[in-house]
């Protein structure tokens, strides 16, 4: 069954008589209600929003006096109320709807000042369940779906970076919106609700076994990009409410607007460098079209950077740099000798900021912190038609219980560099080999669709490096990770070639004893995590 479309004509400019201001945000409320009141405005108001305006001196009822209802239920009930959503609602020019509102006292109401309970900021902050559920808003979402539905006369403002627009708007229109102007807000109350149920529906997902039937996913711009990854394509970055540390906490200290491949790349590098606790040590990620070409661990930052820069530096041109601690001037220094489009970090020295400022396009992410690689989280991708959702890789290293298959024993230090290439490896497009010397990457293969292939490019990256540098390829003596089993030897007795001299993987291949058995005949030593890592 569908409902008949009323054909009564809209109108393009409604004068505003009343408003009613019901807000938790009280930001510039109590200025944009002067204002109205200004214009001759009748003023209507809820709780503590009337208690602000009152305070502030200005003529305003309460919307108990409009309804001839008080607040019950601890305000959970105060404009679920006929004389409210019908003043909302009316069509003012139908006449069935006039005769309504003459019949039943309904006075029209032509602005409506909304905005919602915090419940993810509720959410964020570890609150108890119930409440978080005392902070889910019913009476805002309910009036700002029916004055953005009744858009023909009632304008809608949920945000307060509007109120200076509606008043530009009557002060242009003579006291009247236009329907222009309605439609916009209108369009922007309805993304509103939509995003606040989305989260909502979100949280309580989170309690459930498996995939929900339906999954809301909702965002805030964060402005419009300049394009997508080539200039024919359309792109804007939105912001999901869920405060990560990365890119959508960060503080743009300076340089060249973002693009959309500066945000996607910069993410990568920022959630790989995290996974290195800056108490333990000082890390550095490179990286290129979302791949590590370079990574190590250091006593210090410039340590770190250093050695990162050594395992590929003709790919780290241009690249992303990503820092677990506190930017300081020497690394700054070093860094901006390298023509770099983007550094993150945590948070920068004031001598390492004024560094940076001499390369004017370079730019500075300051995030205030660093994502917990543990955390959940749901992580989408779009396909023809829909989209696919699934939880964060989460999977951390330190956290898996290693097995040794090889007769001979990893030792100490080649085992520490087993578990820095494997933690490398997670964030490499797949299939993914990465060899690790004393704590740095020293040869990278990625997105190959052969293991075999990845492992021999990863190798002559290496070989690459050090004649640039006059040393030999320091492959040999290595680690070397994959980030899913070795189908056959072939990919293992590559990494033989190449000099390494220890192995981890997640096994789990039919052919597991052969791999073993090639891991022995060449003296390797080999180790399971259990775990695969496909990075697609």
């Amino acid at each position: 069954m569908t409902v008949a479309a009323n054909t009564t004509p809209v109108p393009d400019r409604v004068p505003l008589r009343r408003a009613l201001l019901s807000v938790f945000d009280k930001t510039g409320v109590v200025d944009l209600a002067r204002a109205l009141h200004e214009r001759g405005v009748e003023l209507v108001s809820t709780g503590g929003t009337h208690r602000a305006l009152t305070e502030a001196g200005l003529p305003v009822k309460d919307v108990g006096e409009l309804t001839g209802f008080p607040e019950i239920m601890d305000g959970r009930v105060k404009t679920l109320h006929p004389l409210v959503h019908g003043g909302l609602l009316g069509i003012r020019d139908d006449a069935t709807h006039a005769e309504a509102m003459r019949a039943h006292g309904i006075a029209a109401i032509d602005l409506l000042v909304v905005n919602l309970y915090p419940f993810n900021e509720t959410r964020r902050s570890g609150a108890p369940f119930a409440t978080i559920l005392e902070n889910i808003d019913i009476g805002g979402p309910a009036m700002i779906r029916a004055g953005a539905k009744n858009h023909s006369y009632v304008s809608v403002l949920t945000d307060p970076a509007d109120y200076a627009a509606l008043l530009d708007e009557l002060d242009r229109n003579g006291g009247e919106t236009t329907l222009r102007a309605r439609r916009r807000w209108a369009g922007a109350a309805f993304a509103q609700t939509a995003a606040y149920d989305a989260a909502v529906s979100a949280w309580f997902a989170e309690g459930e076994e498996g995939a929900p039937k339906r999954l809301a996913v909702a965002g805030v711009s964060a402005g419009q990009l300049r394009y997508g990854e080539n200039p024919h394509q359309r792109a804007s970055f939105y912001l999901d409410g869920t405060q990560r540390f990365g890119v959508a906490t960060a503080r743009q200290v300076q340089g060249k607007e973002l693009s959309y491949n500066n945000i996607n790349d910069t993410d990568a590098a920022f959630e790989l460098v995290a996974e290195f606790d800056p108490e333990r040590t000082a890390a550095v990620a490179i990286i290129k079209h979302a791949n590590p070409c370079g990574v190590a661990e250091g006593a210090s930052l410039i340590d770190a950077y250093g050695r990162a820069l050594a395992c590929d530096p003709v790919s780290a041109f241009g690249g992303i740099v990503a820092l677990n601690r506190r930017l300081d001037a020497v690394s700054a220094r070093a860094i901006t000798e390298v023509f770099t489009e983007v550094i993150i970090a945590p948070d920068a020295d004031e001598e390492a900021i004024q560094i940076v400022a001499a390369k004017r396009n370079l730019r500075l992410l300051l995030t205030g912190g660093l994502p917990d690689p543990r955390t959940g989280g749901t992580v989408i991708r779009s396909v023809a038609g829909g989209f696919l959702a699934q939880t964060r890789d989460n999977g951390v290293v330190d956290d898996l219980e290693l097995r040794v298959v090889t007769k001979r024993q990893p030792t100490a230090a080649e085992m520490a560099d087993l578990r820095f290439a494997f933690r490398i490896a997670k964030h490499v497009k797949s299939n993914a080999i990465v060899y690790a010397k004393d704590l740095a990457t020293v040869g990278i293969g990625a997105g190959q669709m052969s293991r075999v292939d990845s492992a021999r490019i990863a190798a002559r990256k290496a070989e690459d490096a050090a004649k640039a540098a006059g040393g030999t390829p320091l492959t040999h003596g290595s680690a070397v990770a994959s980030d899913a089993f070795f189908p056959f030897a072939d990919g293992l007795l590559s990494a033989v070639e190449a000099g390494a001299t220890a192995v981890i993987q997640p096994g789990g291949s039919m052919r597991d004893n052969e791999v073993i058995a090639a891991a022995d005949e060449n003296d390797i030593a080999m180790v399971f995590t259990g775990m695969r890592h496909f990075r697609h």
